[in-house]
């Protein structure tokens, strides 16, 4: 055997550890309120940080520590201080923003939580159902998905789409597919100030927070939130928009969905696809973003279709297993739009 490749990987699996454990404190930072209390406060003993924070020392102490052999948080040895640095908070401590990264971090205990019940199913079948993963998933999907959907939808994305604007204002109906907590009604809702909204999701609690959502942003009289199948609508019901945002992958058997979604389409109505930007190719996947991509996938996105009796078909579809299934579907047309971004592909899907 080759004793420096050995000793390479030794060490991957040390930064490899270190990285696991390293998001665990970040997901403190976030759920504390740690990161906030640092941002722009410049070098902090932890006094100083424990007295801003307001919670026990010695627990703050230790995630010092921690963030600083992580990397996060810089460390002046002569003064026994700590900083956030901007460039840092920019990620950490910008909630609501499209810039905050601090949602992945809920993934740790959402996600990689239900660990022993995904080596469960690996011995014996099935899978994890999407309501033992708790609060803590859902708010991880609606964290990471939060600020983009608020800040880009509207105003970067659906522009590639310029049939679907000009439904929505000369006053048309849009649905949200997988509408989860109802951040893109809700968004485009304020965009789009004569058009209908409606967001279907199988998660009730998701539902419940995008009632709320709804009426505390005084919009419920136009955006409508349902815990239902699509198959339950009435049959009447068209859109001139359908947005499925981050979810058919989440499908144990998409194709007979998808069929039902485009019947629910205008004549001149568009599907908005947004999935993760996987390659159709491993090989195109064989790298950091594309390993956490997997990971999401086989604690969550993949075993909770499994527990309702789907093959799986994983996040990583790629555009090829996107197309085909579209036109498996009966979709006529699937375009993937030049929309930048660094996680997501975007797809126009006509009947």
């Amino acid at each position: 055997m080759d004793k420096e490749r050995m000793k390479s990987f030794s060490q991957q699996v040390f930064r490899d550890m270190a990285g696991g454990m390293t998001a665990g404190l970040a997901y403190l930072g976030t759920t504390t309120g740690l990161f906030r209390a640092m941002a722009g406060q410049g070098p902090m003993t932890a006094t100083q940080v424990t007295a801003a924070s307001g919670l026990q020392p010695r627990y703050v102490e230790e995630w010092l520590k921690g963030m600083a052999a992580g990397g996060y948080l810089d460390y002046h040895p002569e003064l026994g201080t700590f900083a956030l640095p901007d460039e840092h908070a920019y990620f950490l401590a910008s909630d609501d923003t499209d810039h905050f990264m601090g949602g992945l971090f809920y993934a740790l205990p959402g996600f990689v939580g239900q660990a022993p019940q995904v080596a469960r199913a690996f011995r014996e079948g099935g899978g994890v159902p999407f309501d033992a993963f708790g609060e803590e998933a859902v708010t991880s999907i609606d964290l990471s998905n939060r600020g983009a959907y608020e800040h880009r939808f509207a105003s970067q994305w659906l522009p590639a789409v310029p049939d679907a604007v000009a439904a929505l204002e000369a006053g048309g109906q849009a649905l949200d597919f997988g509408c989860g907590v109802g951040r893109v009604s809700l968004a485009l809702a304020r965009a789009f100030p004569k058009a209908r909204f409606m967001g279907l999701d199988l998660h009730e609690g998701s539902i419940r927070r995008a009632q709320a959502a709804a009426a505390e942003a005084g919009l419920a009289q136009r955006v409508e939130f349902r815990a239902q199948p699509i198959e339950a609508l009435e049959p009447a019901l068209r859109f001139d928009l359908i947005t499925a945002c981050d979810c058919i992958h989440d499908l144990p058997d998409p194709v007979p969905v998808l069929r039902e979604v485009r019947a629910r389409l205008a004549p001149q109505g568009v599907l908005f696809l947004v999935e993760l930007k996987a390659g159709d190719r491993l090989e195109e996947n064989l790298h950091p973003i594309g390993a956490m991509f997997y990971g999401f996938s086989l604690f969550h996105c993949l075993t909770q279709a499994m527990a309702r009796g789907g093959t799986g078909l994983g996040n990583s579809l790629g555009p090829a297993r996107v197309g085909a299934l579209m036109r498996e579907a009966g979709f006529g047309r699937c375009e993937l739009l030049e929309i930048r971004s660094s996680i997501n592909h975007f797809y126009a899907v006509r009947p």
